[in-house]
């Protein structure tokens, strides 16, 4: 049974439907990208799974239907999600956004075990404990919101469009970090990404949603070299 399953989904905003019938699956230990140009619908899709829009469809984590959870529920049974644009707390210091990780998590200790771990991939953000979170710089920021997400030690991170504003080293940089996630701790990662050359390259299968329809999906190897893919997505 896959980590994450999703069949038939389908989401709208008022009468504008984003969403016409998705399915994927996300397995256990897999890094998977969803690739689509804007408007796709690709942001609906992880707000779908971590409970931001409303659905209809069938959205199962880990065996259990989380399709109409709140939020908090579905973060609490270990989905992360990292919206586009960060969403961090700008007034508040970064020790204090990073903190806010572990809000639902009830073991002190192990928390405090896993800010060490966060922080431990973000030196930059933990020399800067102390400063306020707005003050830091587009590509700070990212790294603050994904160290937020790891002290939730989540099962699934969702990852929408990480590389939006950042300059390609800190892309690389933020890439390498994703993949060590993945492939040494063994973290299952879904990933919205513009960027399809650094996305396929870091995941083992992926999707191509455009107007709220899966329109292909294969392994992530085999889709740098189909011939639509690599027009529309990698330019060449």
């Amino acid at each position: 049974m896959p980590l994450l399953e999703l069949e038939g989904v389908e989401a709208a905003y008022g009468p504008l439907k984003a969403l016409h019938g998705v399915s994927l699956a996300v397995e256990q230990g897999q890094a998977v990208a969803i690739l689509g140009p804007n408007g796709a619908g690709k942001t609906t899709t992880l707000r779908a799974i971590s409970g931001t829009v409303r659905t209809t469809g069938r959205i199962v984590f880990d065996g259990k239907s989380i399709a109409g959870r709140a939020p908090e529920s579905i973060a609490r049974l270990g989905v992360a999600h990292v919206p586009e644009g960060r969403g961090i707390y700008a007034e508040l210091s970064v020790r204090e956004n990073v903190l806010l990780g572990g809000v639902t998590r009830r073991d002190r200790k192990a928390v405090k075990g896993d800010t060490e771990r966060a922080l431990a991939f973000f030196p930059r953000i933990a020399e800067r404990m102390g400063q306020q979170a707005g003050t830091l710089s587009g590509g700070e920021q990212q790294m603050l919101a994904l160290a937020r997400a790891l002290v939730s030690r989540p099962r699934l991170l969702l990852l929408d469009e990480p590389s939006l504003g950042l300059a390609p080293a800190l892309v690389g940089e933020l890439f390498r970090i994703v993949r060590t996630l993945n492939q040494d701790e063994g973290m299952s990662v879904l990933v919205v990404e513009q960027n399809a050359r650094i996305a396929l390259d870091s995941v083992q299968y992926a999707y191509v949603l455009e107007v709220g329809r899966i329109v292909l999906a294969d392994a992530s190897g085999e889709l740098a070299q189909h011939e639509g893919v690599r027009a529309s997505y990698l330019g060449y």
